[in-house]
């Protein structure tokens, strides 16, 4: 039997990499500080965003860097007070923006969410899981042709990659799609192929479900570093040490701290996100909507709405801003006019974010026995699947579907 392996971290990444090398034969033990779904995995959108190919770092988008500052509720944010500990995140943010990155990241998104897509359904049935997806597209609407105009190149884009998307110009076509949209919304894209779980905590407890019945182990443990040993790696916590042969970190927007560990200086940022989860009942939502010019997203959990989104590059230590959550509710009502707002609870998350959008999927390179899987930004659930399949390729040394350089833990 192959020897077993860590995973550090119990969020949809490391479940679903727990399940995928399950199916190899390995033996997998998952530790986190908290538990299954304790951090992003819960409070997310809940959706598969394969059509979101775009980087948040597009060409000429540091000309609005100095709004960042101004504006502490606009849809992307810079607290004055983390501004220069960021700043070396943003010099490699700005590099990333520039035509020639621009390119390559939107290329090495698609390889990675066609991958991703593919590797979904057979997850969905494996677990017995489709009860728990929701196909009903997605619609990101805009308010006039001028925006919609300006947003026209990056769907030219997605459809050329092989993305599925329908472009509305008239409100009756998109009232087809979800009616008591306000009025202001003339024109969208929508997405038919989009899936969205009914819960993205209740789908990765699912997950670690199926992962505990076929013979993994979850536990608590908090891992407060990594170190080389004989061979394997030796992780120590506040109790003592633990040695196994293989880690894998997936520990979402704490990665970094335990690369760090090692050696090795990853530039990971956390983009704070907010939402408010309405009871069932608040609004009669047929698909997941995305109002592009504001930066946020309403989407079905459980029957209720969720309204979140936005983006606050904010770290790990600052106090959460629900002012941040209320602006969004507040332009939700304004949007949806039969919104029904009352009895919401608001969250707050950490999003791991790299520089270019991209994740880290690659062996640490102070350690061959230590296998990175982090910096998904928004789009963890999303690329779940498909980066489970790329690590368990990369722990068995199988030539891998899609090429890993751009996901490289040396790229910077």
């Amino acid at each position: 039997m192959p020897q077993d392996i860590t995973i550090i971290g119990a969020g949809i990444i490391g479940i679903t990499t727990g399940l995928a090398l399950q199916d190899k034969g390995f033996q997998v033990r998952i530790l986190d500080r908290y538990g299954v779904a304790a951090g992003a995995s819960q409070g997310n959108a809940g959706a598969f965003a394969f059509s979101e190919l775009v980087p948040l770092a597009t060409p000429g988008i540091m000309r609005k860097a100095p709004k960042w500052l101004l504006d502490p509720l606009g849809p992307l944010s810079i607290p004055p007070s983390y501004a220069l500990k960021l700043s070396p995140w943003m010099i490699r943010f700005w590099r990333a923006s520039w035509k020639d990155r621009f390119q390559a990241a939107i290329t090495a998104q698609s390889r990675l969410m066609d991958l991703s897509s593919r590797a979904l359904e057979p997850l969905i049935t494996s677990v017995n899981g489709e009860h728990m997806i929701q196909r009903d597209g997605q619609l990101a609407v805009y308010e006039g042709q001028k925006e919609f105009c300006a947003n026209l190149q990056n769907w030219e884009r997605c459809k050329a990659l092989g993305v599925n998307v329908d472009l509305l110009e008239s409100r009756g076509a998109i009232a087809e799609i979800q009616p008591g949209l306000d009025a202001r919304f003339t024109h969208a894209a929508y997405t038919p192929d989009w899936k969205n779980t009914v819960d993205p905590k209740a789908w990765t407890v699912h997950l670690a479900q199926v992962f505990l019945s076929r013979g993994g182990t979850i536990d608590l443990e908090d891992i407060r570093a990594l170190a080389p040993h004989g061979s394997g790696v030796r992780m120590i916590t506040n109790s003592g040490e633990i040695d196994t042969p293989q880690v894998i970190v997936a520990a979402g927007a704490w990665s970094h701290h335990l690369a760090k560990t090692l050696k090795d200086h990853l530039p990971l940022e956390t983009e704070r996100g907010y939402n408010t989860t309405l009871p069932e009942g608040a609004f009669d939502l047929k698909t997941h909507v995305t109002f592009s010019g504001h930066g946020f997203v309403v989407s079905r959990i459980n029957n209720g709405v969720r309204v979140g989104g936005a983006v606050e590059l904010g770290g790990l230590a600052l106090p959460p801003n629900f002012k941040r959550a209320d602006i969004l509710l507040d332009k939700a009502r304004a949007f949806l006019p039969g919104l029904n707002t009352e009895g919401g609870k608001q969250w707050m998350g950490f999003r791991p974010s790299m520089p270019d959008s991209l994740p880290v999927i690659d062996r640490s390179p102070k350690s061959d026995r230590v296998i990175y899987a982090f910096g998904h930004g928004h789009l963890g659930l999303t690329q779940s699947a498909g980066t489970a399949q790329l690590v368990t390729q990369l722990v068995t040394d199988t030539q891998p579907d899609i090429p890993l350089s751009p996901y490289s833990a040396t790229r910077f």
